[in-house]
């Protein structure tokens, strides 16, 4: 098949007069090295995780755009903390989309590469809101004859994320897990897997309606913080569980905090599990999120064992090396229309991903709404 010349590629910049633009631009089609591919990007969703690059620290409820189709473009005031943060990016025209999922339009001349021309594959390595991507062979996973790329187009960051959990759960020596926001697409996941490979879960969420989410799905432990027993259900439920690591998605406030106190109070229930400096078991919650960009308050209160930390998928698989990143993309493929199924509110153009409409929506982050855009959609 005869390719275009050029493709459309979504670019995020910060100016020095503390302005957020985005737009597409015009990008030449490139022509794959020996072990490389190029990928007709037909499916791609818009995470939390892409919105970092997108908008950074920027007031997006101030964004406006203008123009329409492909001359779309979105603006936004940068407060000056914000500068402060993204000082580093001022200038430069990021490209956006950790993943996506299309057709090998074209490719090298190395066996593999060759081996892929006309499959359906998913990718990772960002810049896949755009039409077409150029990367190396060995960065995507072809999918099953009966996966589409609107099946694949999750396939890394929630899938290898939640299976992720419970491998630095095994070789941190933990046995059980405590995450919030669990009513995501990721936290469904990671019910699922967590059932699957006899874990037990403790899911935090904030609504009635997305304790009937997981109890559809046979969650045992969920726990409700807008309950005013909160703290004695997360209690009961870590001191049943044994649960020593949390995964929090909000980032801000104080639930990291609150997880370390229940977990505390939890082992004082336990007899010589306790010395005067606290449970002689570590405790650690990561931040994984941004869902509350507020400070993180940590009110100490939970003896010595314990810890508060980052943790970023694309450097824990870097961690654990090739083999164990193989190991979980073979399982995600295979249980890509049942375990790791993802679905989707709406699906939207590359232009229409630029709308300020339609960014307020998607931005808002919603539990239970998704959005995918598909880039060949008419812009």
């Amino acid at each position: 098949m005869s390719l275009p010349t050029t493709y459309k590629q979504m670019i995020s910049t910060v100016s020095e007069n503390g302005k957020l633009t985005m737009k597409l631009r015009d990008r030449d089609m490139p022509v794959p090295e020996s072990d490389e591919i190029v990928v007709r990007i037909e499916a791609t969703p818009i995470n939390p995780s892409d919105h970092g690059v997108m908008f950074g620290w920027t007031n997006m409820a101030k964004a406006s755009s203008e123009g329409s189709g492909a001359d779309t473009v979105l603006t936004a005031p940068v407060s000056p903390q914000g500068m402060a943060v993204m000082k580093a990016r001022v200038g430069q025209d990021l490209i956006v989309g950790n993943e996506g999922a299309g057709t090998v339009v074209a490719a090298g001349d190395s066996d593999y590469a060759q081996s892929l021309m006309g499959k359906t594959v998913a990718v990772m390595g960002g810049g896949m809101y755009a039409q077409y991507r150029c990367l190396p062979a060995a960065m995507v996973m072809p999918l099953l004859s009966d996966c589409t790329a609107k099946d694949g187009a999750s396939s890394f960051v929630n899938p290898l994320t939640a299976l992720s959990f419970l491998e630095t759960m095994r070789l941190e020596d933990h046995t059980a897990i405590v995450h919030t926001a669990a009513a995501s697409n990721l936290g469904q996941m990671l019910n699922k897997i967590c059932q699957a490979d006899g874990v037990d879960l403790v899911n935090i969420v904030r609504r009635q309606e997305q304790v009937d989410i997981l109890k559809g799905l046979g969650a045992k432990y969920i726990v409700n913080s807008s309950s005013d027993t909160f703290m004695k259900d997360l209690t009961d439920a870590i001191h049943e569980t044994g649960a020593t690591l949390g995964f929090d998605a909000t980032g801000g406030g104080d639930l990291a905090s609150t997880i370390l106190s229940a977990m505390e109070a939890a082992a004082a229930r336990t007899p010589g599990a306790y010395s005067i400096y606290g449970s002689i078991k570590h405790k650690q919650v990561y931040l994984y999120g941004g869902l509350d960009v507020s400070p993180t308050v940590l009110t100490r209160g939970y003896g010595m064992a314990w810890g508060v930390g980052g943790w970023l998928l694309p450097n824990f698989l870097a961690k654990v090396g090739m083999e164990v990143g193989m190991k979980l993309r073979t399982r995600v493929a295979k249980e890509l229309k049942t375990t790791f199924a993802s679905h989707y509110t709406d699906e939207i153009s590359l232009s229409e991903a630029l709308d300020a409409d339609i960014v307020a929506k998607y931005n808002a982050k919603a539990t239970g709404s998704k959005f995918l855009i598909c880039p060949q959609k008419d812009l």
